[in-house]
């Protein structure tokens, strides 16, 4: 396969599974023969919230080759601001519902030389973005689960309740003051994961007993989260967020109804004490196994660079979206943790 495949990456440092996916994408591509790359402005920027050593490319514009493709975040798009005029480009949406908050105007990529191609990480967001966007095949790209690192510990499982608060501090108060407060709780581990490194998270969801996955309340792309849990063993319940609906189909995962905070706790509890837990364990982490596999990403991966390929385009200078973050943070908030990073290079 000829021509590179660059991946435009936000120089965030706090941990953001958006970000991690685009870095597992260049190296899985590297490791099939893809001449793959991070595109990230400063020279000699690395990630130091998860193990980055991919190839890197830096500054602020870069000239791409005739065969090249960039591919984008859906948060970077921004109307009238192309970042490859006359180049191929594909939009990576990982979340089909903040896809089109930096570019709210109906009809496609208002201002661009040419349409890109169109990348989804769910079948619910395939669904979505089809009919949000007349014209366009979303092509499915399915999420890839380290189920290397995200495994049981040979120690067995402490009595453990444990999620992530970022997306929603707001419940996860509430959340957590409904656990306390039950008498079924006495002796458990009550454990919000929060800006810890990915290995971090890993050692946690090891012995884990409960993982209670809350998500964004705008909904998800996916959600790594519970799938993570599920292969590191743990028993799962809590919100789909819709593109993750089809990971409630494991026999691991109880769905409970979007904002029935109560009723989540209630089901955490119960599954503590499950009968036939450890069976039901070994089920769910079967079942990410099978599915949500490094073979099939890079399948997938190298049929959409195909599908990119075969549209029209050349050679182009491309642009950095970094370059305009002032206006992208106007239409689309990022955690406050962030913003350290948020500064468009001078070089």
């Amino acid at each position: 396969m000829t021509g590179r495949v660059v991946y435009a990456s936000f120089e965030f440092q706090f941990p953001l599974g958006g970000i991690r996916v685009l870095n597992q994408q260049v190296a899985l591509l590297r490791a099939a023969g893809v001449e793959a790359y991070r595109w990230t402005p400063t020279p000699g920027f690395r990630y130091t919230w998860f193990d980055d050593d991919v190839p890197t490319l830096s500054g602020m514009t870069l000239d791409l080759g005739p065969e090249d493709v960039l591919v984008l975040p859906e948060v970077s798009v921004l109307p009238g601001r192309d970042p490859a005029p006359g180049g191929r480009k594909v939009v990576y949406s990982q979340g089909h519902y903040v896809h089109f908050l930096t570019c709210p105007a109906p009809g496609p990529y208002p201002g661009w030389s040419a349409r890109p191609a169109l990348w989804t990480v769910s079948k619910a967001g395939a669904d979505m973005l089809r009919r949000a966007l007349p014209g366009f095949e979303p092509h499915l790209v399915p999420n890839t689960v380290d189920t290397g690192l995200f495994r049981p510990a040979s120690t067995g499982r402490v009595r453990r309740i444990a999620w992530m608060s970022r997306k929603r501090p707001v419940e996860s108060t509430l959340l957590h003051r409904l656990l306390h407060a039950d008498p079924r709780s006495r002796g458990v581990e009550l454990y919000d994961i929060h800006a810890v490194p990915h290995e971090e998270v890993a050692r946690v969801l090891s012995d884990t007993s409960v993982f209670i996955a809350l998500g964004a309340p705008e909904g998800e792309g996916f959600g790594l989260p519970p799938a993570e849990a599920m292969a590191s063993g743990c028993l799962v319940t809590g919100y789909a967020g819709g593109g993750g609906a089809e990971l409630f189909d494991s026999p691991s995962a109880w769905r409970i109804p979007e904002l029935e905070t109560d009723r989540l706790a209630d089901r955490a509890l119960e599954l503590l004490d499950l009968p036939g837990q450890d069976e039901v364990r070994r089920a769910g982490r079967r079942w990410i196994s099978e599915r949500y596999t490094t073979e099939a990403a890079v399948e997938a991966l190298l049929d959409g660079i195909r599908k990119a390929r075969a549209l029209p385009g050349g050679a182009a200078p491309a642009t950095h979206p970094t370059a305009w973050m002032e206006e992208l943070l106007r239409r689309f908030p990022i955690p406050p943790e962030a913003y350290a990073r948020v500064e468009p290079p001078t070089a």
